[in-house]
Parts: C-alpha cells; structure tokens; sequence
C-alpha cells in the first residue's frame, strides 16, 4: 500500500530542512536569547531552591549557568562559532553523580530540574548542532535500501497531476542517503553513493521526460490549429461563400458547415476544459518541480534539473523538425516549405512560452537544433532537413525537368508542370515559387543554401565533365569550324562531321536549368536577409558594386564568395568556379584544358541552329519561354564561360564575342532554308541570341547587331506573338 499524498509530505518536509538551513542564523539569535535571557534564569532559581547540592555538583550546575549568562546576539552578528558539547558532556557527568543509590542529590527528587536541563540541551543543539538535528529528526536515508518501494512511490507521484508538482522531493532526497553510511563500514561508501547517483539521475531523466511528452502534445495541438490557418484550407470557404451569392444549391441538404478557426477559443462557462487546458496545467504543475531548485549536490556530483529538460528538448526538437518534413523516400514526397515553416514556428512559439514556467534559455537550443539543421547531418550523424530538401529539389525535382515533365517559366520565376501522359505526384509550382522558395531560405539559413548551391554545382560539374568528353571526341572538326566560320558551304559540311550534336544541347539545357533554379534560391535568400540583417547587405552589394575592373581576380572571387553567400547575383559564379576547377584532370595540359574550353562554346555555337527543328522550340510569350526549357541556356552559356575562363585566365569578353559570332553566322544559314521541317522554330531560336546577351554582363546589343540584324530579332517577337494569339484562338 503506498498512500496518494506520500510526495507531498515528503515534499513539505524537505521544504522545511531547507527553510531551517536558509535560516539557520536566525535561529540561532533566538535560542542565543533564550538561553541567557530564560534558560539561565529559571535554573538559577531551581539551583537556589535545591535543599541540598555538594559542591561538585555546585560547580557544575554554576558552570551552567555562567555559560548561558555570559551567551549575546552578537557573538551570532560576528560569526563566531559555538561549541557547546563541553557543557552537554557536564550535563552527563551530573546525571551519572545524581543518579547513584548513595547520591546525596538524588535526581529522581528533583524531576523539575532534569526537565530543565533536558530542554537546555535541546536549546544548546539548535544553536551549535543545527545540521545534526536535521539528520536526527527529519533523515529518510533508509529508502536507500528500499529502491524498489521508491521508485514505486515516484512512478505514482508522476501519474497523478495533483501530485506531479511534488516529485522534486525524490531526487532531494538522494541528498540524504550518504548520512546512513558509517565510518566502521568504509566499503559501504561507494554502493550507496554509487545507488544514491544512479536513482537521483533517473528520476531527473524521467522528470524531464514527461515534461517533454507534455510539450510536444501541447506543440501537435498547435501545429494543428496553425495548419488551419493554411491558405490552402480557405478554397472551401470561398467556393461556399460564391455559391451562397450566386444561390446554388451546395451539394447535399443539411451539410454541416466547416467549423472555422479560433471557435476553439469560444467558451460557453468556465467549467469547460479542453484538452490542451489539461496538458498546460500537467505542465506547469511538472515545471514548478524542476524549476524548484536550481542544483542539488549528491555524493559531491552537482545535478541541475533544468539542464536535464533542455537536452530532451533539444533532442525531441530535433527528431520534430525533421518528422514534420514528412519525407517519404518510397513515394519522393516531402512537406512544403512553407507549411514546415509554420509548423516550426508554431513549434518554437509553444517552446518560448516554457520560459514563462521554467527559467532555461530557450534561445540556445533553437540555436543548437536550428543551425544543425543547416548542415548535412546533425550532431548524431542524422540527416537534416537540409539534406532531404537537397536530395528532394535534385532527384525529384529537377530530375522531372530533365525529363520533360516540368519546365521553367520565366514570367512566373516558377517551375511548372506540363501536361504529359504521365501525371506527376506532385504539383512543381507548389514546391518551387517565390514563396515557397523563400520559405526554404528561412529554414535553411545561409549555411544551407550554401550547401544546396554546392550539391547543384557538382551536377553541373559532372555535366561538364561529359561535355569535355564530346568536345575531344570531336576536337579536330572543331578546330576547323572555329575558323572558319565566315565560310558557309565549309561549315555546312564539316557539321555533318560532328557526332553527338543533341545531347551536348541536352546537357547544356540541363546545366540551364539548374543554373535557373540555383537564381531563384539565391534571389530568394537576398529577400530573406534583406528582411533579417538589411545593413548588413547592403554593404555587402554597396562593396560588390564597387570593385574596381584593374582588382586582382583572386581578390575579386573573395568579394564575389562574399555576395554569393548572402544570396547576390554575381559577374562570375565562385561556386561554380570551385566546382569546375576541381575537374583538372593531371594528364591534360594548362594549354590543352584551356582549347577544349574554347572548342566547347563552339560546339554549343555551332548546335543551336538544330533546335529550330525541334516541336517543342516554340517560344511562348505567356511564360516567356521555350517549353523544353531551351530559354536556360542563355544561364548557361554565360555562366560556363565566365567560370571556365576564369580558371584558366582567359579573356571572358573575347570568347564570348567569338561564340556571338559563331552562334549567329550559324542561326543566320537557317534562315536560307527552304526545308519547312528544319527550320519550323526558327524565329524562336533567333529569340536565344537575345536573350543570351540580355543575361551577359559582358556582350552588348551593339556587338549583336554587329552580328545579327536586329530587324530579324524584332520580326522574330513579332512572328512569335502573333502565332501565340492565332494558337490561343
């Protein structure tokens, strides 16, 4: 049997102990006081009345009386210590003269004066022996060899929240069970501090447990509710409200209407509770028990109780964030980032509010968790979130557009799904725009925005890597055409010549495309910061800006890694620079790297002209875009070539005017032909040569017209736009 209220006697008792510590000089004064202003007194006159007293115990019974006498509050003021075990010791001695069968003062005749003497040393005791009469009165050491019984009791005190509040009683008294050790048994020391550690730690662990399964109920509760706030939940509400104005019938008769967000807050009378009022007061009846003491030392350990609730916080923190991704490999679906984020920050609302019952500081273990969400694996070797929405983008996402499943829209800075035969699971826009995009940013931070741009750049690099490969396959018919593309009918069939002419177009459109989503990540991180830390990048931009031409480029990279870590377009990519340098093969020379450099742009110059052919080439001024995301090369070619030329410190100006010169003496021959099948997007792939020059911060539109007429680039957006109006009639 284990009665229901143990712990809060328990609980009271060692209240007390710690009241009569805190006040042990206080105390003190006050029987300091008693025994000279009182004690002395009332014995002095029992020692008068005495008919017969020898003079031993004359002496004695003097002794005790000056000794109390000569007692003021100021030796307690000054902190003097007192011993008063002499006078106890005396106190003996009398009862052992006065208590023999020939004692001439017999102190059964005298009971009044042993009475007297009794409380006297019970006086003495509460001023020179406050920490033995705690032992004496108030020690529990003997659950010490009752664990099973103990622990029992604190399972029991935990299960019911009347009592929860009390359950601080039984670790404190862990503190009391190195009192029953003994000094005639020394070997006894280490298993009952050893016992006294290992129970004190336990019922901290499981204190602090509980308080955490009460959080995170309270935290599932709110992210509910928050998800009622969603966007997404108010089509339903908005349809109802068009069909009411318009009358129509909605549906079935008698079809309960939705219940709207914040009726959970609606009370009738006071005496109703919900479930989240039971788990706050759980809570905060829990809370007052670990915030009750801020350490307690057993066995010369130092225990903190509110420590123990931060690290399960941390850790339940941790393991929620990446639950509510809801990431399923099987299936490759993920949370939206948005959604996380409201969830998170539902999360960290209800977790801010525990500082309202216990004082831990909340603020370093959203630090803790939040900034090793922003790295590849948690402290435990775990995946973050920011790996899954790395691997998700990367072989979900993009994968789809490689596939011909998504495409990116421009007008919409979106990826959007196009219809296919093959519906897709996923809605490309929902993960993709600017909201969600930057909502990614926030979770991440910089840190894994860095990271989600690195895992970008090593596709890229692979791609090139491939691209290398084709460029040497066809490295002598290459050389030809790079000079001699002023010759038509050479040209012409000398690119019969060349193999693999599609899939170099294919991985650059790849590399496009990733460049495209990689901007929207970037844009969507200088929104971020500029909303978060605006000074700060503003003379991030302003230092940009303004690096002088004559810089020295390893300098200027610096500047650059600067700017592209707080989400700013630059010049040259530096990620994309350390990824491609890091391909330097050893047994290809500085001379021979930097020609298949140059050979590739003109590879890709010279390809272009194919995608005419293409069915899906069309330019759609709606997206203003191609749908097979051939509008992304334009990304790429400028990126390519300021990364790769900046490697092997060539002229990004001169090879780019070459590749114009190339692309557009190329895309000129197309139009001269008579064949409807080869040239049916033709004026759609004129629109590249634009849209190349509009992304360089190199080529200008007066080099352009000095190699593509201009009035073929207007009649080109003309032809598009007016078949975009024919096709949508």
């Amino acid at each position: 049997f284990l009665p229901r209220h143990i712990a809060e006697l328990i609980f009271y008792m060692e209240e007390l102990r710690a009241h009569v510590r805190k006040y042990g000089p206080v105390m003190q004064r006050y029987y300091v006081q008693y025994l000279s202003g009182f004690d002395a007194v009332v014995l002095n006159e029992l020692v008068q009345n005495l008919s017969v007293c020898p003079e031993d115990e004359s002496i004695i019974m003097s002794s005790f009386v000056n000794t109390m006498t000569s007692l003021s509050v100021k030796q307690v003021e000054d902190g003097e210590v007192f011993d008063f075990r002499g006078m106890r010791l005396d106190w003996f001695r009398l009862q052992a003269y006065t208590s023999v069968s020939k004692a001439s003062l017999s102190l059964a005749d005298h009971r009044e004066l042993g009475k007297m003497m009794n409380t006297i040393i019970f006086h003495t005791k509460m001023v020179d022996s406050l920490v033995e009469m705690l032992v004496e009165t108030s020690d529990l050491s003997i659950f010490c060899f009752y664990s099973r019984a103990f622990e029992k009791m604190f399972q029991q005190c935990l299960e019911l929240p009347s009592q929860s509040r009390y359950s601080i009683a039984f670790p404190l008294l862990c503190t009391h069970f190195m009192s029953c050790t003994h000094e005639l048994c020394p070997e006894e020391r280490h298993h009952i501090g050893d016992r006294s550690l290992s129970l004190c730690n336990m019922f901290l662990d499981e204190m602090a447990k509980q308080a955490r399964n009460l959080i995170t109920d309270i935290c599932t509760e709110q992210c509910t509710l928050s998800d009622q706030l969603l966007p997404k939940h108010c089509a339903k509400t908005i349809s109802q409200a068009v069909n009411k104005k318009s009358k129509k019938q909605t549906g079935k008769k008698g079809e309960p209407e939705r219940e709207k967000p914040g009726v959970e807050s609606m009370r009738k009378n006071r005496l109703v509770v919900t479930n989240l009022d039971k788990l706050h007061t759980a809570l905060s009846e829990l809370c007052f028990s670990i915030n009750y003491v801020p350490n307690m030392v057993v066995w010369e350990h130092t225990f903190t109780p509110r420590e123990y609730l931060t690290s399960h916080l941390e850790i339940r923190f941790t393991k929620s964030i990446v639950g509510m991704t809801m990431y399923n490999q099987a299936t490759q679906e993920i949370a939206k980032p948005s959604e996380l984020l409201t969830s998170v920050r539902a999360y960290m609302t209800v977790l801010q509010s525990i500082e309202n019952y216990v004082q831990i500081d909340i603020t370093r273990v959203f630090n803790n968790v939040l900034l090793q969400q922003t790295q590849h694996l948690d402290s435990h070797g775990e995946p973050t979130i920011t790996s899954l929405y790395t691997n998700w983008y990367l072989e979900t996402l993009l994968r789809q557009v490689s596939n011909g499943h998504i495409a990116y829209f421009p007008a919409m800075k979106a990826f959007v799904n196009l219809p296919t035969e093959s519906e897709l699971t996923f809605n490309a826009e929902e993960y993709s725009d600017i909201s969600e995009m930057r909502a990614l940013s926030e979770l991440l931070g910089p840190y894994g925005m860095k990271f989600l741009s690195e895992s970008l750049m090593w596709h890229i690099s692979s791609q090139v890597a491939e691209l290398k490969k084709l460029v040497v396959e066809n490295v002598e018919v290459l050389t030809q055409m790079r000079t001699s593309f002023d010759k038509p009918d050479q040209m012409a069939a000398l690119f019969k010549r060349l193999s693999s002419v599609d899939s170099v177009l294919k991985r650059m459109t790849i590399i496009g495309v990733i460049l495209s989503f990689r901007s929207l990540a970037q844009e969507a991180l200088r929104d971020v910061l500029s909303y978060h830390i605006p000074f700060l990048v503003s003379s991030i931009e302003d230092f940009k800006d303004h690096i002088p031409r004559e810089t020295d480029m390893k300098v200027a990279m610096n500047v650059y890694e600067l700017s592209s870590a707080a989400g700013l377009p630059c010049e040259i990519d530096p990620a994309l620079v350390v990824a491609l340098s890091s391909q330097k093969s050893e047994n290809i020379s500085p001379e021979e790297e930097y020609k298949i450099a140059c050979l590739l742009m003109v590879f890709v110059a010279v390809s272009l002209p194919t995608l005419a052919s293409n069915v899906m080439s069309q330019y759609s001024p709606a997206i203003e875009g191609h749908c097979n995301n051939i509008h992304c090369l334009a990304k790429a070619i400028n990126q390519i070539a300021a990364a790769l030329f900046t490697i092997h410190k060539g002229s990004i100006e001169d090879r780019l005017k070459e590749f114009l010169a190339l692309a557009s003496s190329s895309l000129l021959k197309i139009g001269q032909e008579t064949d409807k099948t080869t040239t049916r997007n033709r004026e759609s792939v004129y629109l590249l040569l634009d849209m190349i020059v509009q992304e360089s911060p190199f080529l200008t539109m007066d080099l352009l017209e000095s190699c593509f007429p201009y009035v073929l680039l207007r009649n080109a957006y003309h032809a598009v736009y007016k078949q975009s109006v024919t096709s949508s009639a």
